[in-house]
């Protein structure tokens, strides 16, 4: 049998919430807290601990603490961690599983060592199938407290779904990364479908989306997704072309300006998004005048 472990987990979110189901079906002792106390109740109905406040988070734990963060990056994040730290003795351990940003994780790791506690950034990917499928972590922190958290990795990874990727920083560059990539994926996939869509042929999407995962080179989760998506909604009636980015895209993009590293794709995936939430895009506009002007081609009235 894995040990267990005893850890607080703050933030109950949709993936904060399935992580602790997670942690509770293998047996793990999970206090669990929230600004709201709806779903503190109902994975107290699951068998976690459920708690009042974040010193009563701490009351409840052993004397050693392991504290789990899931709340939104930035400052929602920032004042969690000060709000705890002072309560905190040294040896006891913080995680930041959110999307941190990288040079934020490093410094918070100096300023919690100053007092003896040990930090631990965790990169986490799965989203709300993590669940059931396990979440992918990327755990940057030293070496030893990586080891001695590793029974609750293990718990919330699939098999080879979790690694120690280096010091304080590297867990959060590394989904960094992970999520620039996730960006250039998802405007390929969408670019294509597209293509397909202003065709003269009438293509089942959902079909050639399982196709596609039958030993194609381009096979993936998500295009497991995509068809799953198609399946739902054949012609994503409905669905709006507003698509949010969360930040990474952009701190991706710095990062390889930073660096003096090309990005186009990743770039052009960012840019596309800041794009699909305009209303009206006058650079276009333009464009068309433009051409008018030189060859004389026809404008398009707006509707």
């Amino acid at each position: 049998m894995e040990e267990t472990m005893k850890i607080g987990l703050i933030g109950l979110g949709k993936m904060g919430n399935n992580m602790v189901l997670r942690l509770l079906k293998d047996k793990h002792e999970v206090v669990v807290y929230d600004r709201s106390p709806d779903p503190v109740k109902t994975l107290e109905k699951q068998g976690a601990i459920g708690a009042s406040s974040v010193l009563d988070m701490l009351k409840k734990l052993p004397q050693q603490k392991i504290i789990w963060l899931m709340v939104p990056s930035g400052d929602p994040t920032t004042q969690t961690i000060k709000e705890i730290s002072v309560q905190l003795s040294k040896n006891d351990i913080l995680i930041d599983g959110g999307n941190s940003y990288y040079k934020n994780s490093v410094l918070m790791g100096q300023e919690l060592a100053k007092k003896g506690i040990h930090f631990l950034d965790a990169g986490t990917s799965g989203g709300i199938w993590g669940l059931e499928k396990g979440y992918c972590l990327m755990v940057g922190g030293a070496e030893e407290i990586f080891t001695q958290c590793e029974p609750i990795f293990k718990t919330l990874a699939p098999k080879d779904g979790y690694l120690h990727v280096g010091p304080n920083g590297a867990g959060h560059f590394v989904k960094m990364i992970h999520n620039g990539i996730e960006y250039g994926m998802l405007e390929a996939y969408g670019e294509g479908f597209e293509i397909m869509n202003a065709s003269n042929y009438k293509l089942d999407f959902e079909k050639i989306s399982h196709l596609w995962n039958q030993g194609s080179v381009i096979r993936s989760w998500l295009l497991e997704l995509t068809e799953s998506a198609f399946k739902k909604n054949p012609k994503l009636s409905g669905v709006g072309s507003y698509v949010e980015d969360s930040g990474e895209g952009r701190w991706v993009v710095a990062e390889a300006m930073e660096r003096n590293v090309a990005a186009p794709v990743i770039s052009l995936s960012l840019f596309a998004r800041l794009r699909s939430r305009e209303k009206e895009c006058f650079s276009a506009k333009l464009i068309a005048a433009l051409r008018n002007e030189f060859g004389g081609h026809a404008i398009k009235k707006e509707d």
